[in-house]
């Protein structure tokens, strides 16, 4: 699958979600997982005048475009390198626990004040076989945006487009302004992500519909695992995005603002819904419960049927089994007659046809 830049990202690669630092470890160390991606750091300067996009090959680099541009985007892809993330947070004046949340990637969305800056954290979906999601962080400074990813590829391309175009007022707003068009394109990336998950509800729903196998019912529960892991990621961003509108930090503007309530919207319209599938995801679930349970109801009734049936056609061909002789007049005279098997029989039909029209009656069959 390849993603909304073009490249392909590594599906089968394995997800290392590393656990918080060792106890006892100091507040602010950077311990890197063995199977990240390696750094890379691309700075893209513009201004109302023009831009300019280069790719660094060190942190110090960094300081050839500070203060020579109203504003500053670093991207930072990758998060293998702790020289790197460490030279980058000495250079730029990042505070040191930021950096530690930003390689210990199961963060949530949220938002921390320092006293110059604002460290975010927001989750970015990924739609493979399976639903998952990455971590971005946010550094938002004066005049400067850095961005922490934890591999190549992401939802920015258009964002980046707009700036190299110089299309609307991109280049005229600051940091902040950025900063807002990031969000609400990691945001918005949920949005295919439940297109999906609303094809894949209604598959399932032909499916159980048409035949009840265990594969569906399978289906259905990892299904609603995926929408549990998309819950936790979205509900965060609520509070974050709502965080950034009310707090009133003197980075972001009262004009971004405005737009950062487009991005809160949009982060309750995902957080309903995941809601409302996951309540979808649990009504299929009951609905294939109940109708195995309506099916083996069915076949009860069936066996039910045919056994009450033949109860007394036993009970009569137990009766005419017992084989008495025929001499005393108290023994069944039935086995001498010459039409004895025909009578047995013909009790056993009448038998049958009297049970079946009663069951018709009673609208059991």
């Amino acid at each position: 699958m390849k993603n909304k830049n073009g490249s392909k990202r590594n599906a089968g690669r394995r997800r290392h979600h590393r656990k918080p630092s060792i106890p006892g470890t100091p507040p602010g160390t950077i311990q890197v997982d063995p199977d990240a991606f390696q750094t890379t750091i691309r700075v893209i300067a513009y201004g109302p005048d023009g831009m300019v996009e280069e790719e660094l090959k060190s942190p110090e680099q960094l300081n050839q475009f500070r203060n020579r541009w109203p504003s500053l985007w670093i991207d930072i892809t990758g998060l293998g390198s702790a020289e790197a993330i460490q030279g980058i947070g000495a250079v730029l004046g990042l505070h040191p626990l930021a950096l530690e949340d930003v390689v210990n990637i199961h963060q949530r969305a949220k938002v921390d004040t320092f006293v110059d800056s604002l460290f975010i954290v927001s989750r970015m979906v990924e739609s493979h076989d399976h639903f998952s999601t990455e971590q971005i962080s946010y550094f938002l400074m004066k005049g400067m945006l850095v961005s922490f990813q934890e591999r190549p590829g992401d939802c920015w391309d258009p964002v980046r487009q707009r700036l190299r175009q110089a299309r609307g007022r991109i280049r005229e707003m600051g940091v902040d302004y950025l900063l807002y068009l990031l969000l609400d394109s990691v945001i918005d990336s949920y949005f295919p992500a439940m297109d999906r998950i609303n094809d894949l509800l209604d598959q399932l729903d032909q499916r159980i519909m048409q035949e009840l196998t265990s594969e569906a019912m399978e289906s259905v529960h990892s299904l609603r695992g995926q929408l549990l892991t998309l819950r936790r990621a979205i509900r965060p961003h609520r509070e974050m995005v709502n965080e950034l509108i009310r707090d009133g930090h003197e980075n972001i503007s009262a004009e971004t603002r405005v737009f950062l309530r487009d991005c809160y919207d949009h982060t309750m319209q995902v957080t309903e819904l995941v809601d409302t599938y996951r309540e979808i995801t649990s009504d299929l679930r009951d609905f294939y419960l109940s109708s195995v349970s309506n099916r083996m109801n069915e076949i009860m009734k069936v066996l039910t049927i045919i056994s009450t049936i033949f109860i007394p056609l036993s009970f009569v061909a137990g009766v005419y089994g017992m084989n008495f002789d025929t001499s005393s007049r108290f023994n069944m005279p039935e086995l001498g007659w010459k039409y004895g098997y025909l009578f047995s029989w013909g009790i056993m039909l009448s038998v049958v046809t009297g049970l079946l029209i009663f069951f018709r009656r009673r609208k059991w069959i």
